[in-house]
């Protein structure tokens, strides 16, 4: 998390905290170290943002200190909310965090959000592998290596250039291009039963493959509704 982002969610849980929240509460919170948080305590109260407390005690906002709201009306708002709360559903906890960390910022501009409730009913086994891996590889279109089972139990080593991740209400799928079959596939989180990163990246040219799923096999594997 860029430490910007940092500074706004130490702000924002200290303003809706009840009671002192210890440095290890904060710290826990945001997946960092206890020093990481006396350091951006100290550096927001040196910026003159009104924290009271100190290591051992606990810090506090002083009422009234508020930030800039996000340009959003409160619909825009309320539909993000809705979208943020169903990622509960696809079990990608890197994505949870983050969807947690928005909704924060969205209660800024609409405190009702929280009236707008979805089920969390969804993927029940949890994928094995870290998704954040697999999101940061498509984005930056680096190579996975996959250990995959097939729906036959068989278990194979692949070379994956990763185009996209697919999230069904009971599973997910990541769409790539199989450097053993020479041909783009789609392997099920749930089958894959370890995920690395692999030397070697595929820049440039994930956009024109990307293109080629879309033309050939998109409509056979989701139906979406295009934002």
């Amino acid at each position: 998390m860029p430490k910007s982002d940092r500074f706004f969610e130490i702000i924002q849980l200290l303003r809706g905290a009840k009671a002192p929240l210890p440095a290890q509460t904060l710290a826990d919170t945001l997946e960092v170290s206890v020093r990481t948080i006396y350091r951006d305590i100290a550096t927001l109260q040196a910026r003159q943002t009104p924290i009271e407390g100190a290591p051992g005690l606990g810090y506090v906002m002083r009422k009234g200190y508020d930030l800039p709201p996000l340009n959003l009306d409160a619909e825009e708002a309320e539909a993000r909310a809705v979208g943020l709360s169903m990622i509960a559903r696809t079990g990608d906890a890197g994505l949870w965090r983050a969807a947690q960390q928005a909704f924060r910022k969205l209660n800024e501009v609409a405190p009702g959000t929280r009236r707008l409730i979805t089920s969390s009913c969804g993927i029940n086994a949890l994928p094995q592998v870290d998704l954040s891996l697999v999101r940061g590889a498509i984005r930056e279109e680096r190579k996975l290596r996959l250990h995959y089972r097939d729906v036959d139990g068989k278990g194979t080593d692949r070379v994956i250039w990763p185009l996209a991740l697919i999230y069904y209400s009971d599973t997910a799928i990541v769409a790539g291009w199989c450097e053993l079959r020479q041909d783009l596939r789609h392997f099920r989180l749930d089958r894959i039963l370890a995920c690395s990163p692999e030397a070697g990246q595929f820049k440039g040219r994930g956009e024109a493959l990307l293109d080629l799923w879309e033309t050939s096999q998109k409509d056979l594997t989701v139906t979406t509704r295009v934002l």
